[in-house]
């Protein structure tokens, strides 16, 4: 297992709460937890792709380097973005964790992949590889910017990004 990071979410949101300027933003409590690491944080790297997990599996077989990858699924819950294979390569290539506006597949998979994963629900069906999307691209992740760079922070009460390192 990898080291369990020294945050709570719920100690960032009561420190940076008042914050106005955008620089402190919070996902809602839309995301199911599918991975065996459940605290997970890191520098994000961003995909933006629709129904299409090309880059999705470029990411995860490059290193991770204790990132977080997020994609913009744009939260489609037609086809699964990320299955057992790819979330073993995340776990194996050093990614902190990955958050998806979107699906998954392979939960029992998942389950024991040691990297976070946060997904909308679980579906069955694959994506098709078109090899469409962008990568490194600011995005909506249900309503809320991310851009690469940011600090993403996951644990058991929720999702907060930052637009930089939090102590």
């Amino acid at each position: 297992m990898t080291n369990t990071p020294s945050f709570a979410t719920c100690d960032l949101c009561d420190v940076h709460k008042n914050d106005g300027s955008g620089a402190f933003r919070v996902l809602p409590p839309v995301f199911r937890d599918f991975g065996a690491v459940h605290r997970f944080s890191g520098p994000v790297v961003t995909v933006k792709c629709f129904e299409d997990n090309s880059l999705v599996k470029a990411a995860v077989d490059s290193a991770g380097e204790g990132r977080v990858l997020v994609v913009d699924g744009g939260g489609s819950l037609r086809r699964a973005l990320l299955g057992g294979n790819l979330g073993a390569a995340a776990a194996r290539n050093g990614w902190a964790g990955v958050v998806i506006d979107g699906c998954v597949r392979d939960v029992a998979e998942l389950a024991a992949s040691n990297t976070g994963i946060r997904a909308l629900a679980a579906m069955p069906l694959p994506t098709e590889k078109r090899n469409e999307g962008q990568r490194d691209v600011a995005v909506q992740i249900q309503g809320v910017w991310v851009r690469p760079g940011d600090w993403l922070y996951a644990d058991e009460d929720g999702i907060v990004v930052a637009d930089r390192v939090l102590n």
